[in-house]
């Protein structure tokens, strides 16, 4: 059979299908990479065709027959098997997407170095699609400094490395180094997939080496940026509290998205009940205080930061510390409130640094003295920020859903009109925007 035969064969075989190659190292989280599996094969009829190449060590924890059955395909580990069809070779060559989850020290180790010693490294090497790889090991192999410089040198190539997960590891031992939820690498991995199968990309290097996506795709890698979600809460007392719908779900979007962009993405969530992205460092708040003071410690060496959160504009003067009770003549206590902080204006006018790019968020209704444009350009104007998203919530509209539709002003007097769809959709016009705003 010759190259091109060869090829078409495969194009035949997977019926227009997207080749997704999962790559999956010795470790415990071994097991979690079978979810990963039934993601990408259930995400839609046909959609992506999932061959699974174990390594030796990833076979002690989940065998080749759970693979093989999981995936509809044939699972080796060796060079050897099926010779004649060049699998080293061929695997690579053919995959849309490689993911490799767990990546184990000792795997990012092998990765970096270029080594070809079984069927896995070998196909990372003649890959020429997108790479991404989800770490999972104890913390102090995470932070030793060859394993940093090993994930250093793979990043420089063009491979998504994302950073690890807290929490429970193997043992009694917690901390970095759990391997992300396969739901949230499967949004990662198929989100930078659709950025290279749409076009908005320039597509990989071949001279950089094994799955490089050193272009548009990554236009964020080496980025720090700051993202906040969620609706914050002000207590009345220890049961109630004044807050709003927000459910955090763009400013979920909005971390994703930058993942898959590159960036080094620092999450702060006021009161979001959603697992956390894949690759986020996230942290939890309550209050509009809180709020600002984590995002400011944040931001102190950020590129960017989008302040989707929606935090309270009021407060109680006081909080009670035993809950309210109800008066026996019927009558309801009086609440007085003071203003919180403007995170957003106070961003925009003090900068941590000179160089970070500034963008908030506006739910808006029109009223009888204006429309929500005319509200929104008059907001712009008032924060002083870069970008302002305007989403109309007339009605209820947007809050709690997956889907969203705004328009991007611009400090410059740009406006970009995001017509309805899903939150990842408006989270990379956000995107789009900052990185054409970014120095350097």
């Amino acid at each position: 059979m010759t190259e091109s035969s060869a090829e078409s064969s495969t194009e035949s075989s997977t019926g227009g299908r997207r080749r997704v190659v999962l790559g999956v190292s010795g470790g415990i989280a071994a097991y979690k990479a079978c979810e990963l599996v039934r993601r990408f094969k259930e995400s839609g009829p046909g959609d992506f065709d999932v061959t699974v190449v174990p390594t030796a060590a990833a076979l002690e924890f989940v065998g080749a027959a759970t693979w093989a059955a999981l995936s509809g395909n044939p699972v080796s580990t060796e060079v050897w098997t099926g010779v004649h069809e060049v699998p080293h070779v061929r695997l690579g060559q053919s995959a849309d997407l490689l993911v490799v989850a767990p990546a184990t020290a000792d795997l990012l180790a092998r990765a970096a170095h270029g080594l070809a010693d079984d069927l896995l490294t070998n196909t990372l090497l003649t890959a020429r699609c997108p790479v991404v790889m989800a770490p999972a090991m104890h913390t102090e192999m995470w932070e030793h400094p060859a394993t940093q410089a090993n994930v250093a040198t793979l990043r420089g190539r063009g491979v998504l490395v994302l950073e690890p997960a807290e929490g429970r590891l193997t043992g009694a031992d917690s901390g970095k180094g759990r391997l992300p939820e396969p739901g949230e690498i499967f949004a990662v991995a198929t989100d930078l997939l659709a950025r290279v199968s749409t076009g908005s990309t320039t597509g990989a290097d071949s001279t950089t080496g094994a799955g490089s996506t050193t272009g548009a795709e990554l236009d964020l890698a080496g980025r720090q940026v700051v993202v906040s979600a969620g609706g914050t809460r002000e207590y009345l007392d220890p049961v109630r509290f004044l807050g709003n719908r927000s459910s955090g779900r763009q400013g979920y979007a909005l971390a994703r998205a930058a993942v898959a962009r590159g960036a080094e993405v620092t999450l702060v969530a006021a009161n979001v009940e959603l697992p956390d992205p894949a690759g986020v460092k996230v942290v939890r708040v309550g209050s509009t205080e809180e709020l600002q003071d984590q995002v400011l410690a944040a931001c102190a060496s950020a590129d960017a930061v989008v302040m989707a959160a929606a935090p309270a504009d009021f407060r109680p003067e006081s909080t009670s510390g035993a809950k309210i009770k109800k008066a026996s003549d019927g009558s309801a206590p009086t609440v007085s409130l003071v203003q919180n902080p403007d995170i957003l204006a106070g961003l925009a006018a003090d900068r941590p640094n000179e160089r970070i790019v500034v963008v908030g968020f506006a739910a808006e209704t029109g009223d009888e003295t204006g429309s929500v444009m005319d509200h929104a350009r008059a907001k712009l104007a008032r924060k002083g920020c870069d970008l302002l998203v305007v989403n109309d919530v007339s009605a209820g509209k947007v809050f709690g859903s997956d889907d969203n539709e705004a328009v991007v002003l611009g400090a410059d007097g740009s406006a970009t009109s995001v017509p309805m769809g899903s939150k990842g959709a408006l989270a990379h016009v956000v995107w789009d925007r900052v990185v054409a705003l970014l120095p350097g």
